[in-house]
């Protein structure tokens, strides 16, 4: 795995179907949100404290130069009611978003920037394919991402971007088995696998 990164930035609300799927405005512009390295676990968990998480499979580049140099498979996992909660007020996410224990990371796998437009991903929960999307249904690019947080909130070398989600999410069940995939043009280049606790 690439080293722990000193911020990992999210992209929320970047697949046109999962934000029909959650009931949410279409965004104006980017939207963003940063959690910090103590997010990170080795470990998939159905909750933390009394809440259920929910899973959101993402495509994870990790960048140097501003550009995408590697990419992961993450689950991006959120306390799904607090969060309903949070915007329902206008509030901030970080309550719902950035637990310990709320990035659960495969190894990542080096790649050109031309490969980006050829990536995809895949989630099966005990073998059930439940989420897939490719690098060409964002709204937002991976590079036009970078780039536009170059002109505010640059990402530094060996930072994440967590690149948002597409439709298909909901609870993480204990002993459920996930199998995160990444894909370039079809072809597997990584898979991982994890027993939610």
């Amino acid at each position: 795995m690439f080293t722990t990164p000193k911020k990992i930035t999210c992209i929320g609300r970047n697949y046109v179907e999962h934000i029909a799927e959650l009931g949410n405005a279409m965004p104006d512009e980017m939207v963003i949100f940063n959690k910090p390295s103590s997010v990170l676990s080795a470990d998939l968990h159905a909750y933390h404290g009394a809440q259920q998480l929910h899973y959101e499979g993402e495509l994870c580049f990790a960048i140097a130069n501003n550009t995408p140099v590697a990419v992961a498979f993450a689950l991006d996992l959120t306390k799904r009611d607090i969060q309903s909660q949070l915007k329902a007020k206008g509030l901030p996410w970080e309550r719902a978003k950035s637990f310990e224990g709320a990035v659960v990371v495969s190894d990542f796998k080096a790649i050109k920037e031309a490969d980006v437009a050829d990536l995809s991903l895949r989630l099966y929960i005990d073998d059930e394919l439940v989420q897939h999307g490719h690098t060409s249904h964002m709204l937002y690019p991976v590079q036009s991402a970078i780039d536009e947080l170059a002109t505010w909130q640059p990402l530094q070398d060996g930072d994440w971007l967590l690149t948002g989600t597409p439709k298909g999410v909901g609870k993480v069940q204990q002993g459920q088995v996930f199998e995160g995939q990444v894909l370039l043009r079809d072809e597997v280049i990584i898979s991982k696998r994890w027993h939610a606790q």
